[in-house]
């Protein structure tokens, strides 16, 4: 049953002006509170002596403290002044405590509507600090990773034997998987051309130099992109908002040492190894579909891929494979290092961490595809 009396009305009190607030004031009545407000004729009470009467207030929180604080102060009236009368004792705690910390309580403006060119240097910008962000914590992974080098003693090697089981040997299964259908849908596609032709021999070719030396390190590093990169973005922004990388430092340990290098390493040497595992499995794949649609005999098969496949291909399909490996890593550990103190951040970070892996390792093979073009590789 709705409160008969008006929230609020102003009276004359001798010299005096007399603001007499009834009902209960709470967040949920925050609208019809500042209506009734805006009604009561609070210009009266600018620059004269004012009196707040909470003697009719049945409630009151922190919200409703603040509106009608701000409702004064928009009417001209010095809050620090007023005289406060008939409140309970919890009311006046709330209202003095509102009080005292008004000026903190500012709306924050609404960032202004930029136009489509400042739009574009705005991101333009971010990308910017984005990509020297980048550059600038490889260059910490490097130094880090000299450091091991020059004494070995310092690698933590259970952590780094942690991360290569997580990284490396739980893919397998995936990574085997889809570059088995990978390779077997190469081949039934490749197979449906050849076969008008009669060249159903040179599948093996095509299927060969494509999985080694563009599908499979790609395929391997963008699941391992999604899979590792944000892994390593969730686990370390969670240390940050939980403040496990300061309990490390606290300890005088290094963070570098104890969180980052055993992530990258175990990235660096795991990437080759399931590439590995992609080249081999897309090739059975092919070989399976040849054999039922082709009718390329597995001996066949691997007599032509002796004869097709040279090893530097492969070997470039391999060296990728560390490159990518690498900035994957980095992009995973900063993103989750610069995660805000708020879970929301987790999130984006980890969504932003494997597009940026994903867009750097399509960067990247267009560069080594460029690089071994001029090289006639």
């Amino acid at each position: 049953m709705s409160d008969a009396r008006p929230p609020c009305r102003v009276e004359q009190a001798g010299e005096q002006q007399r603001l007499c607030l009834s009902g209960p004031w709470r967040l949920q009545r925050l609208a019809e509170l500042e209506a009734a407000l805006a009604g009561c004729g609070l210009g009266a009470l600018a620059e004269r002596p004012v009196c707040v009467d909470g003697s009719g207030l049945d409630a009151l929180d922190t919200a409703a403290a603040l509106l009608l604080l701000r409702a004064l102060v928009g009417a001209g009236v010095a809050v620090e002044g007023i005289e406060l009368a008939g409140f309970a004792a919890s009311h006046q705690r709330i209202l003095e405590l509102v009080r005292a910390r008004l000026d903190q309580a500012v709306a924050q403006p609404h960032p202004p509507q930029r136009r489509l060119i400042a739009q574009f240097g705005a991101g333009a910008v971010g990308v910017w600090n984005l990509v020297t962000g980048h550059l600038a914590f490889l260059g910490l992974t490097l130094v880090e990773l000299a450091r091991v080098l020059r004494r070995p003693s310092i690698l933590r090697r259970r952590e780094l034997l942690a991360q290569f089981k997580q990284v490396c040997v739980t893919a397998i299964p995936v990574i085997a998987l889809v570059t088995f259908l990978i390779g077997a849908i190469v081949a039934y596609l490749l197979g449906m051309q050849a076969e008008k032709y009669g060249a159903n021999i040179f599948v093996v070719d095509g299927v060969a130099l494509g999985m080694v030396r563009e599908f499979a390190p790609i395929i391997v590093a963008t699941i391992i992109a999604g899979r590792s990169g944000a892994a390593f973005t969730a686990q370390l922004g969670t240390m940050k908002l939980t403040e496990e990388i300061d309990a490390i430092r606290t300890l005088g340990l290094s963070p570098e040492q104890v969180l980052l290098i055993p992530r990258v390493l175990a990235l660096v040497v795991s990437l080759p190894l399931l590439v590995f595992v992609g080249d081999v499995a897309g090739i059975w794949g092919a070989m399976i579909v040849s054999n039922l649609m082709l009718d390329i005999t597995p001996p066949t098969f691997i007599d032509r891929l002796h004869s097709a496949l040279e090893v530097r291909h492969y070997v470039i399909g391999l060296g990728k494979a560390p490159v990518f490996a690498l900035f994957i890593a980095v992009i995973g550990c900063r993103m989750g290092i610069s995660v805000s103190r708020d879970t929301r951040s987790i999130g984006i970070n980890t969504t932003s961490t494997v597009v940026q892996s994903i867009v750097v390792v399509i960067l990247l093979d267009a560069l080594f595809a460029v690089l071994f073009q001029e090289m006639d590789l």
